[in-house]
């Protein structure tokens, strides 16, 4: 099946593919790398918004709604990858044809404040490490990744997912499968502990990790409409529910929830041009 949408979801940063920018050679199969610089041919920059309602924090019974900037840039003509709406930022260094390996990277908004109600604040920052993809068939997709906290935390998080895609017409295309994520102690002990002090502050129980392990496991699925040749849209939710050490910290077993939800739509348009 070919890869019909192929649309990054970032905040504010645009991507690169390294295959198609760092050695444009890869991409003459395009016909889009004909020029004398390695810049030179047919390019693309994809812009729109994403809108969506989530938990104010994970592990919070509290939703908010919250939107995002979509920017992608990359050459025309290179053949599309199937991407799914909660990959991270991604940069590719080896690009197969059933497999791809690169560096992936994530922004962490702070929480504090009200969010939160008498624990230690946590300031933002990001995680960035690497990540992995391999296509057993031409309609699925797994994706593994694992990054390092900066700033926010100092642990280590993962992700694995799994993602069937089917081209019910030639512009709308669902997609969907399993979720699952791990972390270290440190960062569980960020986000999820609870110390004496947060327990006076706070009223909820003293609560310590004690180690890491599997986090949260879940569905997820999209619904992507290319409206048409440059406007493309898309219906998603992701479901996850907290398990192990996080489920059983007292900030989600006594003030939240184990059950997550993320609905959201989104919308983008593609401009293209052509550098000399």
């Amino acid at each position: 099946m070919r890869n019909m949408f192929n649309r990054s979801r970032i905040a504010g940063l645009a991507v690169l593919s390294a295959a198609s920018f760092i050695h444009p050679a890869l991409a003459e199969e395009g016909g889009q790398s004909s020029g004398k610089h390695f810049w030179s041919g047919d390019w693309s920059l994809t812009v729109g918004g994403d809108f969506y309602r989530q938990p104010r924090f994970t592990g919070s019974s509290k939703y908010i709604m919250s939107a995002q900037p979509l920017i992608s840039f990359g050459r025309t003509g290179v053949a599309e990858r199937f991407s799914s709406r909660n990959d991270n930022i991604s940069f590719a260094l080896m690009d197969m044809e059933d497999f791809r390996v690169g560096l992936t990277g994530e922004f962490l908004m702070a929480r504090g404040g009200s969010q939160a109600d008498g624990l230690k604040d946590v300031p933002w920052g990001g995680e960035v490490g690497g990540f992995m993809e391999f296509y057993p068939t031409d309609w699925f997709r797994l994706r593994s990744e694992l990054r390092h906290g900066v700033r926010a935390h100092n642990g280590i998080v993962g992700e694995l997912a799994g993602d069937a895609f089917y081209d019910v017409t030639p512009a709308i295309r669902v997609s969907g499968g399993p979720r699952m994520s791990f972390a270290s102690e440190k960062y569980l002990d960020t986000y999820y502990g609870i110390n004496a002090e947060e327990s006076v502050a706070s009223g909820l129980s003293v609560y310590d990790p004690d180690g890491g392990g599997i986090t949260s496991a879940g569905l997820g699925g999209a619904v992507t409409w290319m409206t048409t040749d440059k406007i493309t849209t898309s219906l998603y939710a992701e479901y996850t529910k907290l398990q192990g050490k996080a489920a059983r910290s007292s900030l989600v077993s006594e003030r939240g929830s184990r059950h997550q939800l993320t609905v959201g739509v989104s919308a983008t348009y593609r401009f293209d041009f052509t550098l000399d």
